[in-house]
């Protein structure tokens, strides 16, 4: 039985090890993209739109296009634009 949870404790203790390692991955990511973000302002880049067009580029072209309509859509519930989307 104690086998058994020394086995378990090892599995355990790989899996909190390997997240570890790969959450400090992440963070060396996350800082080397924020510089990256700094760079390109630095060269006068709108980093706001940076991450917009970067967003954008992760979707497809349906459904960009979808959420585009549905966007346009609620602007003009709301008074935002003249006309109703075109379909």
């Amino acid at each position: 039985m104690s086998d058994a949870h020394g086995v378990a404790r090892d599995q355990l203790r790989a899996f909190v090890e390997r997240i570890e390692r790969l959450e400090e991955e992440k963070k060396t990511i996350a800082d080397d993209i924020k510089d990256v973000y700094g760079e390109a302002k630095s060269m006068g880049f709108d980093t706001k739109i940076l991450k917009k067009v970067i967003a954008l580029r992760k979707k497809d072209e349906q459904e960009r296009m979808e959420e585009d309509l549905i966007l346009d859509t609620y602007l003009h519930a709301l008074g935002m634009i003249e006309s109703p989307p075109e379909e």
